[in-house]
């Protein structure tokens, strides 16, 4: 930015902050005047400096994270409040107004009845508690139509539905750099309502998992936080029998020594109680997460002669043994894994030494593939115990919690996922708002100049379109029948997609990587290692291993009875599995009604009510805020179709005038 921002400040903009004492008041963003980012900017910043922490901005709600615990935002009697209200619109901005307002719309019935409840923002802005507070409010309010129950007298499902939060994020969710519990896989809850709107019910969808955080972790960053709560809250018999004395070390377990407020191990065991997990399948799952600790700290050394295995160093022979045991497997079985490949020529087999670097990647395979599988079946079991029967509910409300806009220092196909979802996230915002309220006004023969604003598709295309994208070609790069060469890659892209502007590359760095422009800024891509990761090839000796083992809960989530991929698709690849995903979430958000929530980072450092302006207006302008106020004000406040005005107000029909209905609309 070549000038500051107050060097930026027109004339119109300094009248503006004449009153500067009163922009704390601003409830609503549309009711700045002129809207320019650094209005919007400013009147934000005047808020936040009141601890003032939501605003809303039309149709979106403005979430900017305090850094610090706000104990009497969130109550009990706060959310009776809310619920309570006759007009939630005139209360002041609060996530419990979106929430209130999707709860109304289904006892409405107003189409589309099912609602879903958006929340993005980028890492560390406060998707995960926002999306907490969420279900903490369905579970309460929707447990009774009129009045709000006490924490300890809910019902069973809703015990279960708040219970599944911390249990999934002890699983899912990991210390970075940029936030001390940031989401590591993206999630979809659905809360099942019946004919009374009660909740009866609820489910889970997840998407990527990001499994390679159990082998590799960033520096300054932790692996999942369920490790971390093993280490610090087990009892002394269970430090025995998971073999983790006091000041033992893992590989693995960066930054141990460091406590957060997310290592409550009692609060995790407690809500695998709650969920209905009994004491000795609890036992088995903690076994499996401890025999992953000792996998990692296996070593080996290159054998004297070629022909022959690596050897296993001496000090890992322990560490082996302790894994086999608590995964069930033979050690020698597990040795022989690690060291040697089978292939097949024909109807043969033949058994080849593997190199030290294969050694190491079969020991991080089998680490990557129990822990997702474990990932996988808690979900399930948590589905299991929440979901509805089909015929006792009618109607659903979603709340979307996808991992926020990433970009480190080295950026791999993970932060390419992650960063196509929320691409994906924002072309929806874009398509049902920004794009959709303006082609109404005009269908409607309103005086209207479209509002510019920044549309995603050309990135889109970039990643996912067809013929030609980043995913189709690494695709085609993965399938091909030997290692991945990233510069030879990089020529194919740049051959292929240099006419897409959103797509760029430094040449004059020697790691090969490409840029792609992002709605929310640039992020380079490290080619190296990236075909191999959407293989994600998991060697037929490590699955057959695990089917034999003799701990139950993995025998049963790698069991030779469930369906294992044929040959033709085993080929399906990591972002095939996303896309097809992520599309499916499209498809269900595109026929509910969303509300938005935009959570904002003040600053990079999560510092306790720090609001950093130049962090700030990034984030603004690259989610849209500023167009999507422009539309609001200048658009109608209430749109109700024909049909389902005239439903709601049939009994005053006949008496009906144009002022009447004015009153009814503004009421």
């Amino acid at each position: 930015m070549g000038t500051s921002l107050n060097d930026s400040l027109d004339e119109d903009i300094r009248l503006f902050l004449i009153d500067e004492k009163q922009l704390h008041t601003y409830d609503d963003l549309t009711k700045v005047n002129p809207v320019t980012p650094s209005t919007v900017l400013t009147c934000l910043q005047a808020r936040y400096d009141a601890k003032v922490f939501y605003t809303h901005a039309g149709c979106t709600l403005v979430a900017l994270n305090p850094f610090q615990p706000i104990p009497y935002l969130y109550s009990l009697d706060v959310m009776k409040e809310y619920h309570c209200t006759s007009q939630p619109q005139e209360s002041k901005p609060h996530i419990f107004i979106v929430a209130e307002e999707a709860y109304r719309n289904v006892k409405g019935q107003l189409e589309p009845v099912n609602q879903s409840l958006v929340v993005s923002g980028e890492s560390g802005a406060g998707k995960t508690w926002t999306s907490r507070c969420l279900m903490k409010y369905y579970a309460t309010v929707a447990a009774s139509s009129s009045v709000v129950k006490k924490q300890n007298t809910v019902e069973r499902i809703e015990r279960r539905v708040l219970d599944s939060n911390p249990l999934m994020e002890a699983f899912g969710n990991a210390c970075t750099l940029r936030n001390n519990n940031s989401s590591r896989f993206g999630k979809y809850i659905q809360l099942q309502l019946d004919s009374r709107q009660l909740l009866v019910g609820a489910s889970v969808q997840t998407y990527l998992l990001e499994k390679t955080r159990v082998v590799f972790q960033p520096t300054g960053e932790r692996n999942f936080h369920i490790f971390y709560q093993m280490m610090s809250g087990a009892t002394t018999e269970q430090r025995k029998e998971w073999k983790m004395p006091n000041g033992q070390c893992f590989a693995w377990l960066p930054n141990s020594n460091t406590h957060l407020e997310e290592d409550c191990f009692e609060e995790t065991v407690g809500a695998m109680g709650h969920l209905g997990i009994n004491t000795e399948r609890q036992r088995e799952m903690f076994r499996i997460l401890a025999g992953i600790l000792h996998l990692g700290n296996i070593e080996f050394c290159s054998s004297s002669d070629d022909s022959q295995p690596c050897d296993l160093e001496e000090k890992s022979k322990e560490y082996l043994q302790n894994a086999a045991e608590f995964l069930g497997v033979v050690a020698l079985e597990l040795e022989s894994c690690f060291r040697v490949r089978t292939l097949k020529a024909g109807k043969q087999s033949v058994l080849k030494p593997c190199s030290l670097s294969d050694c190491l990647v079969r020991r991080d395979c089998l680490a990557k593939v129990i822990y997702a599988g474990l990932f996988e079946w808690l979900v399930t079991y948590i589905n299991n115990s929440m979901c509805a029967e089909s015929s006792t509910w009618s109607n659903f409300i979603g709340v979307l919690d996808v991992y926020g806009f990433e970009c480190f220092q080295l950026n791999n196909l993970e932060q390419l996922c992650i960063n196509y979802a929320n691409e994906k996230l924002q072309q929806h915002f874009v398509s049902h708002y920004l794009k959709a309220q303006q082609e109404e006004y005009i269908s409607e023969g309103l005086e209207w100049s479209f509002v510019k604003y920044q549309d995603n598709r050309g990135c889109l295309d970039l990643i996912e379109g067809s013929p030609m994208s980043v995913f189709s070609l690494l695709n085609e790069e993965s399938r091909l029948n030997r290692t991945s060469d990233a510069r030879l890659f990089r020529v194919r892209l740049e051959n292929e997609l240099s006419k897409n502007r959103s797509i760029s590359w430094d040449r004059f760095s020697q790691e090969p990587h490409f840029t792609v422009a992002h709605y929310a800024g640039k992020v380079n891509y490290q080619i190296e290692g990236m075909a191999e990761k959407n293989k994600d090839p998991v060697p037929s000796e490590l699955i057959n291993m695990l089917h034999k083992s003799k701990n139950s809960l993995l025998h049963q989530v790698f069991s030779e009875d469930e369906e294992q991929p044929t040959k033709g698709l085993s080929k399906v690849t990591v972002v095939s599995k996303f896309k097809n995903s992520l599309e499916n979430l499209m498809k269900i958000l595109h026929s509910t009604t969303p509300h938005y929530t935009r959570c904002i980072k003040p600053n990079q450092d999560c510092k306790p009510l720090t609001f950093k302006r130049e962090e700030v207006i990034l984030q603004l302008e690259a989610c849209g805020i500023v167009e999507t106020i422009h539309i609001s004000a200048a658009g109608f406040p209430v749109r109700i179709p024909f049909e389902s005005f005239i439903q709601r107000y049939r009994m005053i029909k006949p008496t009906l005038t144009i002022g009447i209905l004015w009153c009814i609309l503004v009421s």
